[in-house]
């Protein structure tokens, strides 16, 4: 997880400028390293980096989609210098574990590329973080365990963010995410092999984010997969 938030914030820092009070991309990617506890002086050092002559222009970002077995969807995000080894490995993982790679296009309809932006429970009630959230121009807010999740549109989604962050202080998170449209729920057994190849992608080294559609039951173990 830290070489991917590393690459992260040195590809962020080259691209868009070392300050991340003017770079959008690189405030989020440090707010990452920190959720992560990655350590100051890592982050640092990624960003110190990205100021001295790197490969960092070699890495594309390139999204690849594809189904997982019975059906459901995944988008894989990824940061790569080299799109041959890295769409041969998300391929033979896909088949390897009852899947297939799709085109470009043909499940992203399913889902929605928003920011997400969570606080802590005990930062505001739930009627009062809505409150602000609508106020911010975010879509929706909603308290989830031990967190107000605030959803909003990718457009604005840093402006949601800044005015959140200038009432309430920093944001536990916030990122973009692709929220499907709607969840697929299997049985136990396709659960497992479904959540197998998701763990096995996000493992991948260029791999940075992987989504699906799988509903997860509240009672099923992680630790089995």
């Amino acid at each position: 997880m830290f070489s991917k938030i590393i690459r992260e914030i040195t590809v962020a820092a080259a691209r868009g400028g070392i300050d991340p009070k003017f770079n959008p991309r690189l405030r989020l990617a440090i707010l990452s390293g920190k959720e992560a506890n990655l350590p100051k002086v890592r982050i640092d050092e990624a960003i110190k980096k990205a100021s001295s002559p790197t490969d960092t222009s070699l890495y594309k970002e390139v999204k690849y989609e594809g189904y997982a077995a019975s059906g459901v969807a995944v988008i894989v995000e990824t940061l790569t210098n080299n799109k041959n080894r890295t769409v041969q490995a998300i391929r033979s993982t896909f088949t390897k574990y009852g899947g297939a790679l799709g085109e470009n296009g043909s499940v992203s309809f399913m889902f929605k590329n928003m920011g997400l932006i969570t606080y802590p429970k005990e930062t505001k009630s739930a009627d009062e973080m809505m409150d602000l959230a609508i106020e911010a121009g975010a879509e929706d807010c909603q308290l989830v365990e031990d967190e107000h999740e605030i959803l909003c549109n990718m457009e604005n989604f840093h402006t949601v963010r800044e005015f959140l962050e200038k009432n309430l202080g920093e944001a536990s998170s916030a990122k973009l995410i692709w929220k499907p449209n709607s969840t697929l729920t299997l049985d136990h057994e396709k659960t497992t092999k479904v959540l197998k190849l998701l763990d096995v992608l996000e493992d991948l080294d260029d791999v940075q984010n992987v989504w699906s559609n799988i509903d997860i039951p509240d009672d099923f173990n992680i630790d089995e997969i």
